[in-house]
């Protein structure tokens, strides 16, 4: 299948705007970006309410394209619905990776582990009291509240609740230290180090809600270093390819041409011989990776008393 311009996946981010306020919708749409290119953009909702007023601005600005569903009862919407008959036919269609479910009804866990079964990457963006039904049945789920601004989201708070006023079950909070050392102790070598992108692939396997912005970190990198309970160092390794550059004193002649036959007898018309270089710019120095490892912090020996 060919991929996308940008050589990323193509993902289908389906918006159930009846249950997600408009504050977040460039904050969503560039936390999508980073996982791949947003090719189909669609918000659902009775976009006559008044309650989604603010989405009437968003659309048009995000180039979303509004999927308006009419209550047919009062008390009910036929959003969910929509945007599940949507998605199915997405699926069939074949024209993208991946799905962005943006919402915080549990609803919509179904569809999630149906659209994994067939082999698609889905992605849930919602508040942090979606319920784990729906964060688990996700290859990864985001907190809409960690992409905002801080403070953005009190004086809006009445605008996060709802049209239908479900009475969503908050998702249990993550027990960080037991999650970090799980992580730790099954992907550990002998000597018990782990590389944090290790631990990173570990833990959006095992909980697919962690996101280290919960913690107040922006970098996993930064929340693994800041407990006190885990050993970190750092380790500068050259980058490939940096002694080859340094034992030769120049770049690696191109693959698939040998030194033999390079035209040595043309050096008197002034071109590079065998045996002679032309002149060449230095090499850029190559710049040396930084791995960071981590594991739990050794518990220390007590030394009895005589």
């Amino acid at each position: 299948m060919e991929s996308d311009l940008h050589g990323g996946t193509r993902i289908a981010v389906l918006i159930d705007a009846d249950n997600t306020s408009a504050k977040y919708a460039e904050a969503l749409l560039e936390e999508v970006a980073k996982y791949g290119t947003p090719t189909i953009k669609r918000a659902y909702g009775d976009f006559a309410s008044p309650q989604l007023k603010g989405w009437t601005t968003q659309l048009n600005a995000r180039a979303i394209r509004s999927m308006h569903q009419t209550a047919f009862t009062t008390g009910k919407n036929s959003t969910d619905s929509a945007l599940i008959i949507d998605a199915m036919d997405l699926l069939y269609a074949d024209n993208v990776e991946a799905f962005a479910i943006v919402s915080s009804d549990s609803d919509f866990t179904s569809l999630a582990l149906r659209l994994r079964e067939s082999g698609k990457k889905v992605y849930g963006l919602g508040r942090k009291t979606t319920p784990s039904s729906l964060q688990n049945a996700c290859d990864r789920f985001i907190a809409l509240e960690v992409l905002m601004a801080e403070g953005s989201e009190g004086s809006e708070e009445s605008e996060d609740k709802p049209s239908d006023e479900k009475t969503a079950e908050e998702a249990p909070s993550l027990n960080l230290q037991s999650a970090l050392t799980k992580a730790i102790n099954a992907m550990a070598d002998e000597d018990g180090w782990v590389t944090v992108s290790q631990i990173g692939n570990h833990l959006t396997r095992t909980h697919a809600s962690f996101d280290p912005r919960n913690f107040g970190h922006s970098k996993l990198t930064a929340l693994v270093a800041a407990q006190p309970y885990l050993e970190t160092r750092r380790r500068r390794e050259a980058a490939r390819g940096a002694a080859q550059v340094d034992a030769q004193g120049c770049c690696s002649q191109a693959p698939g041409r040998s030194e033999e036959g390079s035209g040595g007898e043309e050096d008197r018309e002034g071109q590079t011989s065998r045996g002679r270089r032309a002149p060449e710019a230095p090499a850029a120095p190559a710049t040396p990776k930084v791995t960071v490892t981590t594991r739990t912090r050794p518990a220390r020996k007590t030394v009895p008393k005589d």
